[in-house]
């Protein structure tokens, strides 16, 4: 059966120039205790009277910050901080932050050996539950980016939020896209390529390596192992059709990291969300100028002066609201 899309492009998107531009407070600190120490978080706040819709931003894997910001990449994207600005122009307030172990959460997180993408989604539950207590809001909606897709669909339905956004979120299990990802990079080398896939079918499996490829020695590295075989251990389609509430689903084109495949599959499991394709727009949200060539799809991934696609905040708002 055909599933209906959405196609959000510059030209789709001019109707948001006439969405009324709100005031807005100065973001201030907004923090989680946990037993483990306070994972710090920003609340943008629009500067409006009466309860608010808030939204929950989940950045994505590795090091990234409440900005959607990456240290092991030369300068910021800010992608996440460009969307919680927009959507409070628009009277919706949200809160991010840097996950355990990240940024200003540092303290609060376990050794790397100890971390399970679990810890991540408990915290995003207790999220959910701190901001419902909080008098200020009204609808609570998780929307995560990236791996924050997965924490937060799960998150959302044990929370449970009253809506869930995922954006460029992968719709097959880790195990399935990594070892895609990890083909491309070694198609010249054969005996890479099959030494990966035989520790991702041991991780798979819940097992440990002792030997890794070289090449490959940073992703699969010993420390990292139970949080990937953690990772692994959950479907996204599977996860996201537990959600209840108001849905989107939110893929790029130019995506190099997951693809329209994944944002098909998720539909596939949530026929009910809003399924917004955007053209062109790469994994950090951004709108790649030349998708002819990787150098130009990765550009907006380090110049903050790119402005994210406005169907992203479209897609939000509107689950949002």
């Amino acid at each position: 059966m055909k599933r209906p899309r959405f196609l959000a492009s510059a030209a789709a998107s001019l109707a948001a120039a006439s969405v009324p531009i709100r005031a807005r407070a100065e973001p201030s600190a907004y923090s989680l205790a946990t037993a483990t120490g306070t994972i710090a978080g920003t609340l943008e706040l629009p500067a409006t009277s009466g309860k608010l819709p808030v939204v929950l931003l989940i950045a994505g894997s590795g090091p990234t910050d409440r900005d959607g910001n990456n240290p092991m990449l030369p300068g910021k994207n800010d992608a996440l901080k460009q969307l919680a600005l927009a959507l409070s122009a628009r009277g919706i307030a949200s809160v991010r932050y840097d996950k355990r172990g990240i940024g200003a959460s540092a303290a609060a997180g376990p050794s790397e050996a100890d971390l399970r993408i679990d810890a991540y989604v408990g915290d995003a539950v207790d999220w959910v539950r701190k901001l419902r207590a909080d008098g200020r809001f009204s609808r609570i909606t998780i929307a995560g980016h990236s791996e924050g897709s997965l924490i937060g669909m799960i998150a959302a339905a044990r929370g449970p939020a009253d809506g869930f956004v995922s954006l460029d979120g992968a719709g097959r299990p880790a195990s399935v896209i990594l070892r895609e990802q990890i083909a491309k990079q070694t198609s010249s080398s054969p005996e890479t390529r099959a030494q990966a896939d035989h520790v991702v079918d041991e991780l798979a499996a819940g097992r440990t390596v002792t030997e890794q490829p070289t090449a490959l020695g940073p992703i699969f590295r010993t420390s990292a192992q139970q949080y990937i075989i953690s990772w692994f251990h959950y479907d996204p389609a599977h996860e996201i059709a537990a959600v209840r509430g108001r849905a989107a689903i939110v893929q790029g084109t130019a995506d190099v990291q997951v693809s329209v495949v994944d944002g098909d599959r998720l539909h596939a499991a949530l026929p009910s969300a809003n399924y917004v394709i955007v053209q062109g727009m790469n994994h950090v949200l951004k709108h790649a100028p030349d998708t002819s060539t990787p150098s130009a799809i990765v550009a907006g991934y380090t110049d903050p002066s790119l402005p994210i696609e406005p169907g992203v905040i479209d897609a939000v708002a509107g689950v949002a609201r």
